[in-house]
């Protein structure tokens, strides 16, 4: 009867199978209450004095051979189960990645971007909080001049000299500091006003300022650079320059596209004029170059500021700025196709 348990040690040992049910009447068939182990216990009895000691260590061989086997695979099948239940049917083609879309901002800015970059201009960034320095003194506006109120700032309450840049000219300041001329370069960014909120304006939007610095520099260079980029972006050749103000460049003006009187939305785009006003611009005051280390007699520049926002409101007839910021997936979604 040892012979006979070693027998089924070994086919214990040996047995394999992925099925449940083959597993189950495995366990059945040695563990189970009619099973070959209880039968073996119920013989214990009838063996001799001599023998038992062995009999007795083969039936419990044979018992944990048996439990050991059953767990095993029973653990190998839930395994595969659960991996198929994660995975499902391997052989089934992938679900689909679903493409994201570009923010109408990101849209425009890359847009920007690319074309000054044709011309040479490289990206400077800097911080959204800055000191009144860079924001404003060296910038042509002193403490207490007048022209400080045309941008109502966002002061930092416990340190009046720390705010909320209004304009991403502070950034070419921080340029002009760390950088010999000639310079060319481009400051797209996020800006903040104190202003209310309509579907026309908002507390923060972006600008791009473009900067150019070097010796012999004219308001023709100036003109000519306007004229490649309206050219480029808009697909409009056509442009006049207004004089206007802005204490940081002297002359000034402000740049109008002709859009055209197509359509009724041209019409309501530019008040019947067909004209569209798209950014401010004018050759860099002498004062700010000083500021900033750069020898006014030697070296003279240009700037020009506009903002993403209006220019992607236009480009995609977008009615309301107000959905810009709202991060809206239904709004935003209508954006997958555009680069």
């Amino acid at each position: 009867m040892i012979d006979q348990i070693k027998e089924h040690i070994a086919k214990a040992e040996a047995f394999q199978s992925t099925s449940a049910e083959a597993i189950e009447t495995f366990r059945i068939e040695y563990l189970g209450k009619k099973g070959l182990l209880n039968q073996f216990f119920a013989a214990f009895k009838s063996v001799p004095n001599e023998q038992k000691k062995e009999f007795g260590l083969a039936v419990n061989t044979l018992k944990n051979t048996a439990e050991e086997k059953v767990n095993t695979l029973k653990a190998v099948l839930e395994n595969q189960q659960s991996t198929k239940g994660v995975y499902g049917d391997l052989s089934r083609p992938g679900d689909p990645i679903i493409i994201g879309a570009r923010h109408p901002i990101s849209i425009v800015k890359n847009q920007i971007i690319d074309i000054f970059s044709r011309i040479g201009f490289n990206v400077s960034e800097g911080p959204e909080i800055e000191d009144d320095w860079h924001n404003f003194t060296a910038l042509n506006l002193p403490e207490y001049h007048p022209a400080r109120d045309m941008q109502d700032t966002f002061f930092i309450q416990t340190n009046p000299d720390i705010l909320l840049r209004t304009h991403t000219s502070s950034v070419q300041v921080r340029y002009m500091e760390s950088n010999k001329p000639p310079i060319r370069t481009i400051s797209p960014g996020r800006v903040y006003r104190n202003e209310a909120i309509s579907a026309r304006s908002h507390c923060f939007f972006h600008q791009v300022e473009g900067l150019y610095i070097d010796k012999n520099v004219s308001f023709a260079d100036l003109k000519q650079t306007l004229q490649y980029f309206t050219t480029e972006m808009f697909g409009k050749s056509k442009i006049r320059l207004r004089p206007s103000y802005f204490p940081f460049t002297e002359p000034s003006a402000e740049v109008d596209v002709y859009w055209g009187l197509e359509t009724e939305t041209d019409y309501k785009m530019t008040k019947g004029t067909g004209w569209l006003e798209i950014m401010g611009c004018g050759m860099v005051d002498p004062n700010v170059l000083e500021n900033c280390g750069i020898d006014s007699k030697t070296y003279s520049g240009f700037a020009f500021g506009m903002g993403i926002d209006r220019i992607a409101l236009l480009l995609h007839q977008i009615s309301d700025i107000r959905l810009l910021s709202e991060n809206d997936v239904r709004f935003l979604e209508q954006f997958k196709s555009a680069f």
